[in-house]
């Protein structure tokens, strides 16, 4: 399936990968994986074959009733992690904790929370690879030059305003598939 996944990727798309492409499974085994700007639905299809080419599992974390039958299955086999939502509970540190379980979870999130036009991030992903001691590794989802660009691993400092600024910076001038919510 691989060889399918490159040439839908590579020929079919006209994709390429750049920055860290040493990015494999073998080198980081835990980070949490921010993807920008997330402005449609065809970003999920481009994330699901750059997985596959790469080889590097990527994990999400869903509310726990999805995790349930019929599908709970498949959503554990495609790298889903079950959270609990109820009021009251401290999502940073439930998420954090699931670091500390698995030997390898690369937590793949979209800051802005939504696909539409956001004025700022959320930062969960932020305090929950601090929490972990995990790098942040960012990822652009860039339609208008076709590429998918990955950064180097980024530890989170004591300085929030200056790791937001480093990390708005890497997604500068990178157009989604809406370049109106980009």
């Amino acid at each position: 399936m691989r060889w399918l996944a490159k040439f839908i990727y590579f020929k079919l798309l006209g994709w390429k990968i750049t920055g860290n492409t040493n990015f494999s499974k073998d080198t980081i085994k835990k980070a949490v994986i921010i993807a920008l700007p997330h402005t449609s639905w065809h970003d999920f299809y481009i994330a699901i074959l750059l997985r596959k080419i790469t080889g590097v599992k990527t994990n999400f974390v869903a509310k726990k009733e999805l995790f349930k039958w019929p599908f709970g299955w498949y959503f554990k086999a495609v790298g889903g992690a079950a959270l609990d939502r109820t009021s009251g509970q401290n999502k940073v540190q439930a998420i954090a904790s699931l670091f500390k379980e698995k030997e390898e979870f690369r937590l793949a999130l979209a800051p802005e929370g939504t696909r539409k036009k956001v004025d700022t991030w959320k930062t969960g992903f932020y305090y929950i690879a601090k929490e972990a001691n995990v790098p942040i590794i960012m990822f652009t989802l860039d339609f208008k030059n076709k590429q998918n660009r990955v950064s180097e691993p980024f530890f989170p400092t004591d300085d929030v305003e200056a790791d937001f600024k480093t990390m708005k910076a890497f997604y500068k001038g990178v157009i989604g598939k809406k370049p109106e919510y980009s």
